[in-house]
């Protein structure tokens, strides 16, 4: 998948700075340093875009409108990247019958991605 690019409003704060992302209603944040309010950034667009379809179209930074100090920083996102990075396994016990354990077992099955396969058939994902 492609990055896809957004513009962010930072505002400065009397410590670090708030974050609006216009392109994607409600997402905002803030960060104590630059470096962490980009990184901020990018984690609040991926909680808000994780498992939506298509990508909202992205402002021009120059249509933006700004007060103040408020200036406009680039903050690139990219779904598969996002995901890999934040997709942390889970551990789920479950129960089979013994013989069909036995026999998937000896024919080398990875349960876990049999698992994942089926989950992905049924849930049409």
């Amino acid at each position: 998948m492609k990055n896809h690019y957004y513009p962010a409003i930072f505002h400065p704060e009397e410590m670090g700075y708030s974050v609006f992302i216009p392109d994607i209603h409600g997402c905002s944040t803030q960060g104590d340093t630059m470096d962490e309010a980009v990184e901020m950034a990018k984690d609040a667009i991926g909680l808000m875009l994780e498992g939506c379809g298509e990508a909202p179209q992205a402002s021009k930074p120059s249509d933006l409108p700004l007060e103040g100090e408020d200036f406009v920083v680039m903050i690139s996102y990219n779904p598969a990247e996002y995901t890999r990075k934040n997709n942390r396994a889970v551990k789920k016990t479950l129960s089979l019958p013994a013989w069909l354990n036995e026999a998937a077992e000896a024919a080398h099955i990875n349960f876990s991605g049999v698992l994942q396969e089926a989950l992905k058939a049924k849930l049409e994902l």
